[in-house]
């Protein structure tokens, strides 16, 4: 896997611009803050990230893959500013969960998720080294 940055980008904070690698594909639906036996995390936004994060590690190990191979991430909040306030917080359980790899990461406010209590969701793509 390599991090694609253009000549002359600044480095993107958190994220990379593109990815590019080769492997199996394992993809994960989008994960949000409830534990396996669907109970919501309390906490906010913050405490369903991190859950949601745990839930997309889970389903990467379901498929015999581990956090750095994922190559591309979605995020969808109900609360931009939420989001953006918590940053701190979510970017730390990403730290302790994920990692520190490059990732193409998109973030995106949505009006609301299927599921009503759902501050969060994520999905992700991962690629396993052939």
């Amino acid at each position: 896997m390599a991090a694609l940055l253009p000549p002359g980008w600044p480095r993107p904070r958190g994220y990379a611009n593109g990815v590019s690698a080769r492997g199996r594909m394992v993809f994960v639906a989008g994960m949000i803050g409830w534990d396996a036996e669907g109970r919501f995390v309390e906490g906010g936004i913050a405490a369903q990230a991190r859950q949601a994060l745990a839930n997309v590690v889970a389903v990467l190990a379901a498929g015999d893959a581990r956090p750095e191979h994922i190559v591309r991430m979605t995020w969808y909040v109900t609360d931009c500013r939420a989001y953006l306030d918590a940053a701190r917080e979510i970017g730390a359980a990403y730290r302790e969960l994920v990692g520190t790899y490059d990732v193409a990461m998109t973030a995106v406010e949505v009006s609301a998720l299927v599921e009503e209590r759902a501050l969060v969701e994520i999905e992700a793509t991962a690629v396993v080294p052939e």
